[in-house]
């Protein structure tokens, strides 16, 4: 295997971790993860999309690299009113669906009938409280967040992939500065596992299970599977789905939610500099694979530092993480003029967080934008 593969999934793991491990984070918090729980979903769901990575590689002989679902990540971290145990179910419904959609063509072609830019308008909803978030930080805590600001814009000139875990690091240095600060105990733990058995609610499963099915599907897998046709590939759909809908429902009772196809970390694997020859390629795959699955071994070793941070700082590094997929759902939801009403709409509903009858906004902004497309279809057929 060449060196350029490993050099190229090491970047794309460590960009992978460190632009959206507060994100994670955040969603832990938000369902009442334990300390304990949280290891287990990270642990869980990185060693699954190192297996992921591995076994589609070598079935599909493409280079298949493998990601959380960071969008999906945003959308638990919004929820409220939801337990670890219920979010389990959640995990596992959604799970369910992606294996039914690689099973079943028939709801595949339902999904697809889903407007992009209604879709992207519910992520866009999801998304914008955390980026603004940023702004509410550094009102707050000026002297933790205004620094991460700085470094990150400023990396972004140079660099973008890095911008975000050069923000990170410099969290993590002023929270080790903080006047009381407590270097947390690091003990290893290879296989941090809980068993968290899944709770079903209706209004969890439909508020959500479906709305995080959604997103991982139209925000990460379709994006995924574009990214490997722009390198040449026939993007594998139905094993991709099949393997990450069955390994995302064996991790939900770990506490983990989805992983799916990579889109921006994909692209770092897939050039020509990784290897010229596009036959061999799909090697870089068991690279990242390999990878991923040592960062979920070793992961007890990080993860209390980032865990210990102050809230102000992993708020700052969720927000910034999420402005480059903010800025990539609004331009798919008011791209097209005919549906910028729709989109509107969805996104202002999903924004707003309303909850009714225990459903969470963002399934009410995807029927509220469907609902107004139907009526505009219904004064202006297609």
């Amino acid at each position: 295997m060449r060196a350029s593969m490993f050099s190229a999934a090491f970047v794309a793991a460590i960009v992978g971790y460190g632009a959206s491990i507060a994100i994670v984070l955040a969603a832990a918090a938000a369902v009442g993860a334990t300390p304990a729980q949280t290891a287990s979903w990270v642990a869980a769901v990185s060693i699954a999309k190192g297996l992921g990575s591995v076994i589609l590689s070598s079935w599909t002989r493409v280079p298949m690299v493998l990601a959380w679902s960071t969008p999906g990540a945003a959308l638990i971290a919004a929820s409220s009113g939801i337990d670890i145990h219920q979010a389990s179910g959640a995990f596992l419904f959604a799970a369910v669906l992606i294996v039914l959609t690689g099973a079943i063509p028939a709801l595949n072609r339902v999904i697809g009938a889903i407007p992009i830019a209604v879709a992207a308008a519910m992520l866009g909803g999801v998304l914008l409280p955390f980026v603004m978030a940023v702004a509410k930080g550094g009102a707050a805590a000026p002297a933790l967040v205004l620094p991460l600001v700085g470094v990150f814009f400023a990396v972004r000139l140079f660099s973008p992939l890095y911008a975000t875990i050069a923000a990170l690091a410099v969290g993590l240095v002023l929270a080790a500065l903080q006047p009381g600060a407590v270097l947390p105990p690091l003990v290893f733990d290879p296989f941090p596992f809980v068993w968290i058995a899944p709770a079903f609610d209706p209004a969890v499963l439909i508020g959500l299970g479906l709305p995080l099915y959604i997103v991982t599907m139209a925000s990460q897998n379709l994006p995924g599977f574009a990214v490997l046709q722009a390198h040449g590939y026939v993007p594998p759909v139905r094993p991709a789905l099949l393997v990450t809908g069955v390994g995302s429902a064996l991790i939900a009772p770990l506490g983990a939610h989805t992983f799916n196809m990579a889109a921006i970390t994909a692209a770092i694997c897939m050039g020509e500099d990784v290897d010229p020859n596009p036959a061999t390629r799909w090697r870089v795959g068991l690279a990242y694979g390999a990878i991923w699955i040592g960062i979920g071994i070793g992961g007890t070793l990080i993860l209390p530092l980032i865990v210990a941070m102050p809230p102000e700082i992993v708020g700052a590094v969720a927000g910034l993480a999420l402005l480059a997929p903010l800025i990539g759902a609004l331009s798919q939801a008011f791209e097209a003029a005919a549906m910028r009403l729709p989109a509107a709409v969805t996104f202002a509903t999903t924004a707003s967080g309303v909850v009714a009858f225990g459903i969470g906004a963002a399934f009410w902004g995807l029927i509220a934008g469907l609902a107004v497309l139907g009526l505009e279809r219904v004064r202006r057929p297609d």
